[in-house]
């Protein structure tokens, strides 16, 4: 299954229309909101002070995320969704016509109801948006895809606020702002024409429009997979930290920066900036793979920066009316632009393995339902975020750099909750740092392994760190069938038995051991998993390729599945080794050692033999030990 690199993305017809489409629309919501807030900040509306409309218009917004989630989910599952995007992207023509004449005759009453109108289309915008990557992209492209779509996320709020800022100078015309957002509808709409076609996930799907039933049905649904659903809790929650900080900034640049307008800008575009490039690194750090262990990471990087953003305050000069030059030359100007850029980037490492993840773990027919659950939660999550602000900064009064510091300390009790509960996040990273670290891992032939089905995996057994290597570079999840006395060790026992590891002892020392292994084997097989073993049944004391034991040729007299010979080369040496003394036993010569893992083509079970596929690793291992 071939990957294509982010300029072929952004250059092919599956994805850069869709990615053009959505880069659109989100530019022109914040042109329009931005260029809202501007009129009601002028006082266009006497008598209610500019912050209640806002908080309105904020809600209003918000509000069909609420109201219509459900229905959006259920239309974006049973129909076409090329055909819905073409006429989402008509409505938000029309809403803006009638934005236009809103802002003409500065009508802003009137504006809050087209701003509800946006709501109503990005509701029924969103699980399209997401649901749609997986059908045009393989799951080698989902990480790549979702990291575009997160740069251009943020790249067009930051251009849309800032275009709704200038649209709206005095001296410029009345109709530019009104005929901008126009333009850009139109032109969202042609990007839209050009998707090609994705075919209805579940064609006879009845719509169920009892909106409040079908709420708590799809909720359910996201519920069914564990995993998916802390998933979703966790793209929520970094909503919640996203709303919290970009609400709280421009009374944090006001209040205790003294800064101006264009300071506020400037730190705003750094925040947006910071997620767009932690979304560009997060695909080239997770070599383009569905990387849990990056999500670890993400939320390790919002805590310190966030803990430090209460801190980097700390010192700041008194001067009012500070401009970015003179905030950029100050004691700590620096330090804050670092936090909130590190606070940006590791929410990109953060949020898009999570979406990929979502898009990657759930049943296609339902995944446009599951995106309108995480709607409802994100909306809900973003609503309590307010309050929060509501609660933490107007009635405790606590100062804007703790409240950052509260957001910090909270991120770190979330991120306990979600690696305790769902432990295969934490083994990731862990996964990630050893491959990362101490080891550079090049890997061919891993397309011998099939997306889908069972099959069995033979390797050499070199040092006790093979799974973990292995476990990282291969796209499926494995089931490694491992010599118990390995199994049981400290630290890395924890890491086997989360990865459903399978432990095997000889069958004349441990009979019961032996024989549940084998049973256990069978039933991954059955439930077509991928099953490893390294058939010398030890690690090598000398770096050669020992007998294989014949438990292969049992396996497959079961359950006769395809078998993909594999070899790692480069380990014997290492301190997770034999060499040189007992493994552990040796200070590590050397980081970033370059080891290979490689694979040759499957073998048909029928032609599978221990002494064959023994000749197989030799030959794949060669000379490189």
């Amino acid at each position: 299954m071939k990957k294509a690199s982010l300029t072929e993305l952004m250059t092919s017809r599956r994805f850069a229309p869709f990615f053009f489409t959505q880069f659109l629309g989100a530019y022109n919501d914040n042109v329009f909101r931005q260029a809202l807030i501007l009129l009601i900040a002028s006082g266009a509306v006497a008598g209610v002070s500019a912050n209640t409309l806002n908080n309105v218009g904020l809600a209003l917004f918000i509000l069909p995320f609420f109201l219509i989630s459900a229905l959006s989910g259920q239309i974006a599952d049973k129909y076409e969704k090329s055909m819905l995007l073409r006429r989402i992207k008509l409505a938000e023509i029309v809403i803006m016509f009638a934005g236009a004449v809103g802002f003409y005759y500065d009508a802003v009453y009137f504006l809050l109801a087209v701003l509800f109108c946006m709501g109503l289309q990005s509701t029924f915008f969103g699980p399209i948006k997401y649901s749609i990557i997986p059908q045009h992209l393989n799951d080698r492209e989902l990480v790549s895809g979702n990291a575009l779509v997160e740069m251009g996320t943020f790249l067009a709020i930051l251009l849309g606020s800032v275009s709704g800022v200038i649209l709206k100078m005095e001296g410029l015309s009345e109709w530019i702002a009104p005929m901008a957002v126009i333009v850009v509808a139109i032109m969202g709409y042609y990007a839209a024409r050009l998707i090609p076609a994705a075919a209805p996930a579940e064609p006879k799907l009845k719509i169920d429009w009892n909106l409040f039933r079908e709420t708590w049905r799809i909720i359910g649904q996201a519920r069914k997979v564990h995993s998916v659903w802390i998933s979703v809790l966790g793209i929520s929650w970094f909503w919640f930290l996203g709303a919290a900080y970009t609400t709280q900034l421009k009374v944090y640049v006001d209040d205790y920066l003294h800064g101006t307008d264009g300071l506020y800008a400037f730190l705003l575009a750094t925040f947006s900036i910071g997620i767009g490039l932690g979304s560009f690194l997060c695909e080239k750090l997770s070599g383009r793979r569905v990387e849990l262990g990056l999500v670890p990471l993400g939320s390790i990087g919002l805590s310190l920066f966030g803990i430090d953003l209460f801190f980097s305050y700390q010192g700041l000069s008194e001067a009012t009316n500070v401009g970015i030059q003179e905030f950029l030359l100050s004691p700590g100007g620096w330090r804050i632009v670092a936090d909130l850029t590190g606070v940006g980037v590791f929410g990109g490492f953060y949020i898009v393995p999570l979406f990929s993840f979502v898009q990657h773990r759930s049943d296609p027919r339902e995944l446009s339902r599951i995106i309108a659950a995480n709607n409802i939660l994100n909306a809900l999550l973003m609503v309590l975020s307010a309050a929060c602000g509501i609660v933490l900064v107007g009635v405790l009064e606590l100062t804007i750099p703790q409240f950052f510091l509260v957001l910090a300390l909270a991120n770190i009790l979330v991120a306990v909750y979600i690696y305790t509960v769902v432990p295969e996040f934490l083994i990731r990273l862990l996964i990630w740092m050893l491959t990362h670290t101490i080891y550079r891992v090049k890997n061919d032939g891993l397309d011998y392994i099939p997306d889908e089905g069972p099959c069995v995996l033979v390797c050499n057994h070199v040092s006790y760190v093979d799974a973990l290597i292995m476990a990282g570079a291969i796209r499926r999840p494995v089931r490694f069938v491992m010599f118990k006395p390995i199994y049981d060790m400290p630290v890395l026992n924890y890491i086997f038995r989360t990865g459903k590891t399978i432990p095997i002892d000889s069958k004349s020392r441990n009979p019961d051991i032996y024989e549940r292994a084998f049973v256990r084997i069978q039933e991954e097989l059955d439930a077509g998993e991928v099953v490893c073993i390294f058939p010398e049944g030890k690690l090598t004391t000398d770096g050669e390729v020992a007998e294989f034991k014949n438990g292969l040729e049992k396996i497959i007299a079961r359950n006769p599945v395809p078998v993909v010979p594999m070899a790692l080369r480069g380990l014997w040496g290492s301190v997770f080794s034999h060499r040189g003394g007992p493994a552990l036993s040796k200070m590590p010569r050397r980081f970033w050692s370059r080891i290979e893992l490689v694979a040759a083509e499957r073998v048909a079970p029928e032609q599978v033999n221990v002494e064959a596929m023994r000749n197989k690793v030799l030959a794949l291992r060669g000379d490189k030990r």
